[in-house]
């Protein structure tokens, strides 16, 4: 269980931070998009490691899509780090370098969804805190995590899964986070705090953790949707 605990616990003191600074984008305090998540929508993300991609579906997890959807709308993303990576486990993101923005969706929860599709390699989930926690943070699973499907009774339903670009994943820089074999007691923990990165932003990160990686920037390329949907636009 202390394998995993970090991530059930890391979206408490910040559960609903991220979302980059971006000119022009909407007010994200509107409750909902016009327009609701496609059936599935492809996903490019450019990180300072390249490229990968992911697909995005709506059957596995609507509110979570939903949501996911609505913040790449607003490109939400961009300029954001992988804030933890742990080897043989998950790389994380999602804690905007705004604090203003972090602030405007600090309440924003969602409610839950059932797993559907399990925490397999490759497979995008939101992170939590508890039930009906969700918010803005996500991880890309780096090896089957299928203790992550039950945490906490109603686990980590996938949204998405890493479809191009893997490797790119799998580079992703690990070294300021404590890996899951070596017990806390042995090491002072380097992951960045949370609450740090919510009220400084990226400069705190730049100075103290000049090594992570980060998102460029996060589109969506391709939709697909079902005829009902596209009626109705």
């Amino acid at each position: 269980m202390r394998r995993y605990a970090a991530l059930v616990t890391m979206v408490v003191s910040s559960v609903t931070l991220a979302c980059a600074s971006f000119p022009g984008r909407s007010d994200p305090a509107r409750e909902r998009l016009a327009i609701g998540a496609p059936d599935s929508f492809l996903v490019q993300f450019e990180t300072s490691r390249g490229r990968f991609d992911v697909m995005a579906r709506s059957q596995w997890a609507p509110v979570g899509v939903d949501r996911f959807y609505e913040l790449l709308r607003q490109h939400y993303y961009d300029n954001v780090y992988f804030f933890r990576v742990v080897g043989n486990f998950v790389a994380q993101f999602g804690i905007t370098g705004d604090p203003a923005i972090s602030s405007a969706w600090r309440n924003r929860r969602i409610a839950d969804d059932s797993v559907r599709h399990g925490n397999t390699r490759g497979a995008v989930s939101f992170a939590r805190g508890g039930p009906g926690t969700r918010t803005v943070q996500l991880y890309v699973n780096l090896v089957n995590n299928p203790q992550l499907d039950t945490s906490g009774r109603i686990g980590f339903p996938a949204i998405a899964e890493v479809v191009s670009g893997m490797n790119v994943v799998d580079s992703i820089y690990s070294g300021y986070s404590r890996p899951r074999t070596q017990p806390p007691s042995t090491r002072p923990d380097s992951t960045p705090s949370q609450d740090s990165i919510s009220r400084v932003g990226n400069a705190y990160l730049n100075r103290h953790y000049p090594k992570l990686d980060y998102i460029k920037t996060a589109r969506v390329i391709r939709e697909w949707r079902s005829p009902r949907d596209n009626a109705r636009r």
